[in-house]
């Protein structure tokens, strides 16, 4: 759902601020202006911070062909200026054009990955709005190079956008991890600050940084399991380990009065940790048994429990989608989540 109670918006065709007081459906949201109460569809309304850097010209432009990814134009991985090594970043640079009232508005954002440092990476990259895949590639990226990834249009970033990147050393080495992964979650109210802050102190682009080393490989544990069955322990093949798990469940409830007594002497910090690791217990056995669905009940409240959770799907290489729509036995309070294998 693109808006959640108490979000402000602004209705297109008059330019009136108002507010979200009620979801009805997957299209619809009931506002509030100037104290009165009416239905509006999704497409009728903007966020008041988005309309103002996409404001429409009074001559509306030819209608622009859907964009294919092997259509886009390619650009030849290119050479940091400066050899500093800090790190390995997503950066955005702005492409601006001139509105009827000569302010500067941003049109896009092209994303490049920048790599300063001495190595060189494989990576997969994923980009996602709301949940959903909307760019992918593989390449690789040398040492000391930036590598241009794609374009986004600036109102487009108004739909919960994260990237998602899997790197690999192109040179194994040892002692370094066979894998690693970072992603980037974009906050739209804290998008348009930097574009301010970033107009104001005229830098070029702004920067989010993936990591600064890649990391050691991570020593595993290793158990001796010769006489561990003779002294009572549990000892099962991998290949049977499905047949001794914990049975899952294709729907939970996370309301604190189904999982614990006397919580309501509890912190709302506490609350949260206690249904996150329900959560996770239950994702986790929904993804061993290699389920093809999985509901989970967080309810409507403030959007907390909920947002927690699709932060965490949004990462997840396991989940297809998920969905937060109106369904008749929970209402707006659950999400589906959809696995693949």
């Amino acid at each position: 759902m693109k808006y959640k109670i108490g979000d402000d918006i602004i209705v297109l065709h008059s330019n009136e601020e108002g507010k979200v007081v009620e979801l009805m459906n997957d299209k619809m949201v009931m506002i509030e202006v100037r104290g009165v109460k009416f239905p509006a569809y999704m497409d009728q309304i903007d966020f008041p911070y988005f309309h103002r850097f996409t404001k429409k010209k009074i001559v509306p432009e030819p209608k622009k062909e859907k964009v294919f990814v092997d259509n886009i134009s390619k650009e030849k991985p290119q050479p940091n200026q400066i050899k500093v090594a800090d790190g390995v970043w997503l950066t955005l640079i702005p492409k601006f054009s001139l509105d009827d009232f000569n302010d500067e508005v941003v049109d896009l954002f092209k994303l490049y990955l920048v790599n300063r440092t001495e190595k060189g990476y494989k990576f997969e990259y994923d980009q996602h709005f709301l949940g959903q895949s909307s760019f992918a590639l593989k390449n690789e990226v040398m040492a000391f190079h930036d590598f241009y990834l794609h374009d986004i249009n600036f109102g487009d970033l108004n739909d919960s956008p994260s990237f998602n990147f899997e790197f690999s050393l192109l040179t194994p080495e040892k002692r370094k991890a066979d894998h690693f992964e970072a992603s980037v979650k974009i906050k739209t109210k804290q998008l348009f600050k930097q574009i301010e802050d970033m107009k104001d102190k005229n830098n070029p682009f702004i920067s989010y940084k993936l990591f600064e080393n890649y990391p050691e490989k991570q020593e595993e544990d290793k158990f001796e399991l010769t006489g561990l069955a003779a002294r009572g322990f549990k000892v099962y093949e991998a290949n049977k380990i499905r047949q001794n798990l914990e049975p899952a469940r294709s729907v939970i409830d996370l309301h604190m009065e189904k999982l614990v007594d006397n919580w309501k002497d509890l912190s709302n910090l506490e609350i949260l940790a206690i249904q996150l690791a329900e959560f996770e217990k239950w994702y986790h056995l929904a993804v061993g048994h290699r389920q093809a669905s999985f509901i989970v009940i967080h309810g409507v409240g403030s959007g907390k429990l909920r947002d927690e959770i699709h932060d965490l799907l949004k990462v997840r290489k396991e989940v297809k989608s998920f969905i937060n729509q109106y369904d008749g036995r929970f209402g707006y309070g659950a999400t589906e989540i959809f696995f693949q294998y």
